[in-house]
Formats: C-alpha cells, sequence, structure tokens
C-alpha cells in the first residue's frame, strides 16, 4: 500500500511539475501580449484552493489532477464588454495568438533543457559498448559481429557508450533496409566495416528489446554469486550465509553468475537446498529453505533475503563525460533536440504501423515508471521527467485541432489566406481531433490494463 502510494506520489508531482510548465508558457506570452487571463488552473473539476492577483486572475489547484488550463477572454466563449475588448485574444494579432499558442510547448522544451542540464552538470559516467555473446542467426551474427568488438558506430552515427549505441538502435525498429556498423577489437587500432539487412525488424513487437532484438549481449565483469548483505531474519540468517561468501552450487548445480542464483532460487518457494558455500580458504555446505513470496502477478517465488557484491567494470571500459556550466547547457539542448527527434520518429511509426500501438502507454504505465525512476535516484526522475516534457512539447504540437498544434494549423492558414479559417470548419475539425485524442487515450489505458 505505501509504495502504491509513493507511486501516485511522484506521478502527481510529474504531472504537477509539466502542466504548470506547460499553462505558465501560455499564460506568460499571453500577459506579454496584453490579453486579460481570466483563469490559471491546474487540474480540472471542483476547486481545492484558489487565490486572485493584482490583476484579478483567478489561480485555482483543482480536484482532478490529469492536466491544467489558461482562461482568457475570448469573444467567442462569451461577450465581452466595449472597455474590455482590447485585452480579448481574439483581437490579437494573427502572430500574438501563434506565439501565445505556441508558448506551452516551448515551455516544455525550455523546461527540458532545464532537466538535462542540470543532470549534465555533475558529469557523465557510461559504459563502453563492447559485445560479450554473439546468438547464432541472428542480425549480429550475419554483420560478422564478434564477441569482444567495441562498436564504433551504427549507421555512420558515433557510438561512445551503450546508451548511444541503444539509440542508435531504437531508430531502426519496425525498418528494413541495410544497417551498417563500425567496429574494432580492443587493444587494437584497425577499424573493420559490416552490415546486414533488416526485414520489419522487431515490427509489432511489444516492448522492444533492441540489444537482444540484434542478437548480442552486452559484455559484463563477472558476477559470480558474492553475498554483500544478509537480511535480518531472513532464510539467509538462519542459515548462516555471511557476507563475503560466495556461493559455489545449489543442490550440486554450479552457479557461475548471481542471475544463475536468481533463478534457481526463485524457481523454489519453500523447498530445502544444500549450498556449497566459499568462505575464505573453506569449503562449507549450508542447508537454506527460500521464503514463499507472491509477485504483483500473482506467482509465487521463492526469497532468501541476500544482496549481491556489484563488480566494478574496468576503468578502460568507461566512458566519462565533465562539462562546464555552458557546456552542460548546449549539451542539454543538444539532448533535448535529440529527444525531439527520436519522440517525433516514433510517432510516425506508429501512424504508419512500423511500431505495435501496444507500446502506447497511459497513466497507469506512465506512473509506474515515475515510482520506479524515483526509486532509483533522482537522476533517473530527472531524466524522466525531461523525456516527459519533451514528449508533451512534441505531442501538443501535432496539428491534430484540440492540440496546440491544430490551432496553430488553422492560424498559419490564417496568415497564408488572410482571414481566419471558418467557424464551421474549424467546429468539424475539433471534433475529429477530439475522436482522435480520446481514442488514442482509450487504447493507452486499454494497454495499461492488460499489462497490469
Amino acid at each position: 500500500m505505501l509504495e502504491n502510494l509513493q507511486t501516485i506520489l511522484w506521478f502527481l508531482v510529474a504531472l504537477g511539475v509539466l502542466v504548470t510548465f506547460h499553462e505558465f508558457g501560455h499564460f506568460y506570452v499571453a500577459r506579454r501580449c496584453g490579453v486579460k487571463v481570466l483563469r490559471f488552473s491546474v487540474g480540472f473539476g471542483t476547486p481545492l484552493f484558489t487565490w486572485r492577483d493584482s490583476q484579478d486572475t483567478e489561480f485555482r489547484l483543482a480536484a482532478i489532477p490529469l492536466g491544467g488550463y489558461v482562461k482568457m477572454l475570448d469573444e467567442r466563449e462569451s461577450e465581452v464588454p466595449p472597455e474590455l475588448l482590447s485585452q480579448a485574444f481574439t483581437q490579437k494579432t494573427v502572430w500574438q495568438r501563434i506565439a501565445i499558442v505556441a508558448a506551452g510547448p516551448i515551455a516544455n522544451f525550455i523546461l527540458a533543457v532545464l532537466l538535462f542540464w542540470a543532470m549534465l552538470i555533475p558529469g557523465v559516467d557510461d559504459i563502453v559498448p563492447v559485445i560479450g555473446a554473439v546468438e547464432s542467426g541472428s542480425v549480429a551474427e550475419e554483420a560478422g559481429l564478434d564477441r569482444g568488438q567495441e562498436i564504433l558506430a551504427v549507421d555512420g552515427e558515433p557510438t561512445p557508450t551503450w546508451q548511444a549505441f541503444n539509440r542508435q538502435l531504437l531508430k531502426r525498429l519496425g525498418e528494413s533496409g541495410v544497417i551498417s556498423f563500425t567496429v574494432k577489437y580492443a587493444e587494437s587500432n584497425l577499424t573493420y566495416e559490416s552490415e546486414a539487412n533488416l526485414v520489419d525488424w522487431l515490427k509489432g513487437a511489444e516492448e522492444p528489446d533492441v540489444i537482444k532484438g540484434l542478437g548480442i549481449q552486452m559484455y559484463r565483469p563477472p558476477f559470480v554469486v558474492k553475498i554483500a548483505t544478509v537480511l535480518p531474519d531472513s532464510p539467509a540468517e538462519k542459515a548462516g550465509l555471511l557476507p563475503e561468501d560466495v556461493v559455489v552450487s545449489a543442490d550440486g548445480v554450479a552457479m557461475p553468475e548471481w542471475m544463475d542464483w536468481v533463478s534457481y532460487v526463485r524457481a523454489r518457494p519453500e523447498q530445502a537446498m544444500t549450498l556449497s558455500v566459499e568462505r575464505g580458504q573453506e569449503l562449507i555446505d549450508l542447508s537454506i529453505t527460500p521464503r514463499r513470496i507472491v509477485t504483483e502477478s500473482g506467482e509465487a517465488q521463492g526469497q532468501v533475503g541476500v544482496s549481491p557484491v556489484v563488480p566494478e567494470w574496468p576503468e578502460e571500459m568507461r566512458r566519462q563525460y565533465q562539462y562546464t556550466l555552458a557546456g552542460a547547457f548546449v549539451a542539454g539542448v543538444e539532448k533535448t533536440w535529440e529527444t525531439s527527434e527520436f519522440v517525433l520518429l516514433s510517432v510516425k511509426k506508429l501512424i504508419f504501423g512500423q511500431i505495435s500501438t501496444k507500446n502506447l502507454s497511459g497513466p497507469i504505465t506512465i506512473a509506474k515508471v515515475a515510482g520506479d525512476s524515483a526509486k532509483a535516484g533522482w537522476l533517473y526522475y530527472v531524466s524522466f521527467l525531461a523525456l516527459l516534457s519533451v514528449s508533451l512539447g512534441v505531442f501538443n504540437l501535432l496539428p491534430i485541432p484540440v492540440l496546440d498544434g491544430g490551432h496553430l494549423l488553422y492560424y498559419l492558414v490564417e496568415v497564408v489566406k488572410g482571414s481566419p479559417v471558418s467557424q464551421k470548419v474549424q467546429v468539424v475539425g475539433y471534433q475529429l481531433g477530439l475522436f482522435m485524442v480520446l481514442g488514442v487515450m482509450v487504447l493507452a489505458v486499454y494497454n495499461d490494463i492488460m499489462r497490469l
């Protein structure tokens, strides 16, 4: 229950920050353009808290925290007194109206730049993309990729880190055609070019794993079953396991890697096991019975109550980037631009069926990611906020009536033709746009429910 409450809290914090920034963009530019703002609301429905400023704008925190809005003086909504007519939104020039509408998404991009900037100021530490294994019959094998190779570039784009490599692969989701790699072996300056053919690569896959889909495993340091901590009153403590112990085997089955151990324990709730444990120079036998736990999906698993000693990455396999304040800001702008391009590319692929609609996420999934990222640390949560802010900015600029991009489309048509789009056309457009947006929302919520 506490975990669910924390998840909801972090989701509401994320939503509150993003909505406030977005609506403040509209509010700020509207005020600069001389438009009277009647209300600035974060949330919908019954107001929980309200106050007014010196210009008689009502600021409201409402009960349903799933969005917000800025209400301006507008002749289309109610009759405007003659003395206030000059402050109506509809009386402003088309370029002023464009600026007011565009300010919301722009505010989201500015927020993303600031968040990425905050992330980059302490510096970035990532892992060099080195291949640990290549699967038989995979795209990687067709390309001739080999264990121990460092992947320098994909399709000519540099991939100095695993994050950059993963990002380049994500761009090829659902595509057909040639994918090229530039690689080299460790301790060598010789580079090799190779390529393979993609055919609707991972098209229709739900939550696609591009690294696995390529057919490679990432190199990682040997992760032996070495105990870091033992939880009090756990099966491990009762069995006599101690920190620094190394589990060599369980029931005679070798445990070379931590995940081998995790899988073995999870499959044996309340089943006695005999462990062979290396303690210092000794090899001792211990008996342990994993306790039974039930996961969120209702599956019964075994648990013993230990955590591992996580191996350190070799220094030569780590890439560290340090920035000045100005350099971090420039990098934040670049990262916002790259993320915007990726979100827009993903939207295009969703429309043309290159990415499964099952990958659309609604509020339940977003809330879960918010909670998980907050638990992982502030850098992960800030990164999540930045990605969400970029996504909100991009989606709002799509030329769909009811979204900011739809309004901008009408105003750009007005610029070209010299007169506003007819009210009838606007109403039909809004109805179609509302149908599209609601359809996407229903599909996203359905996906959320199916994931549960």
